[in-house]
């Protein structure tokens, strides 16, 4: 069982590509992301690598595109359920976890797809030399193939590689194993507003209604709020600094764990 390694996110050089030996030439990589368009809670980007044997398996078990599995937590334990299959055939997995702090500071800067690509560089440099390197969405990761020429960048690429498949599985389960610890620290207090998967974090009906319920009370953004998405929706409920200053409630991110990494 391939080693699941967190991350941390800092400025980065990209890595020279490993050399391609015999061995990596079975092997193709796969690269995605899940929670970049939500307004409360982290991204997740994931590398996995697959052999040409683990693809069939993968292939066969009903490993696809993440998204088709739906939403809720039906879904959320079907694609658990082949993420375990994931680690038992996998090469190599690893996913970065990026805080809402550091989504915040590049958006501002106008930085988000650059610091996919220098986290994207960050996965490929550690993963396995690899004669394949395909990424889920072209206008994002593209200019990474100055870095390593093999790469392909395609929209819905999740459809086509099982890799990429893969990275997406990883990434999504991640990211709503993160959510679900999210929803639970405000189940006591709006137990009315965290029925299900209460939105999963994007900008949706049941989102609103939390975050509405949530800035009434609090005249803040919640600690996992991404200040630099609009918050128009809520406006008059804020104080006037609120989000030019970024004011959210006292963070609990510190007891949030990650399962499945020591």
């Amino acid at each position: 069982m391939p080693k699941l390694t967190p991350t941390s996110i800092s400025k980065q050089t990209a890595p020279l590509p490993p050399a391609v030996t015999a061995d990596a030439a079975e092997l193709e990589a796969g690269l995605d992301e899940a929670g970049r368009g939500p307004i409360l809670g982290p991204m997740v980007l994931s590398c996995v690598a697959l052999d040409a044997q683990a693809e069939g398996a993968l292939r066969a078990l009903g490993v696809a595109d993440s998204k088709q599995f739906g939403a809720g937590l039906k879904a959320h334990a079907a694609r658990s359920a082949l993420v375990q299959h994931i680690h038992a055939h996998a090469r190599h997995i690893e996913l970065v976890v990026i805080e809402v702090e550091e989504i915040d500071a590049r958006t501002r800067r106008g930085e988000l797809n650059r610091l996919e690509q220098e986290v994207a560089l960050g996965l490929l440099g550690r993963a396995p030399a690899c004669s394949r390197i395909i990424a889920d969405g072209k206008r994002i990761f593209a200019p990474l193939s100055r870095h390593y020429p093999h790469l392909r960048a395609e929209d819905k690429a999740d459809k086509n590689s099982i890799a990429v498949a893969a990275a997406s599985l990883i990434a999504k389960v991640r990211r709503d194993e993160l959510w679900l610890q999210i929803q639970a620290r405000y189940k006591a207090e709006f137990s009315e507003l965290q029925a299900g998967f209460a939105g999963g974090g994007y900008l949706n009906e049941a989102t609103r209604g939390f975050l509405r319920a949530y800035c009434t009370r609090y005249r803040c953004i919640p600690p996992e709020g991404r200040a630099s998405w609009p918050w128009d929706f809520v406006a008059e409920l804020l104080a006037p600094e609120s989000l030019s200053q970024g004011t959210r409630a006292p963070t609990l991110r510190g007891s949030l764990a990650l399962p499945g990494i020591a």
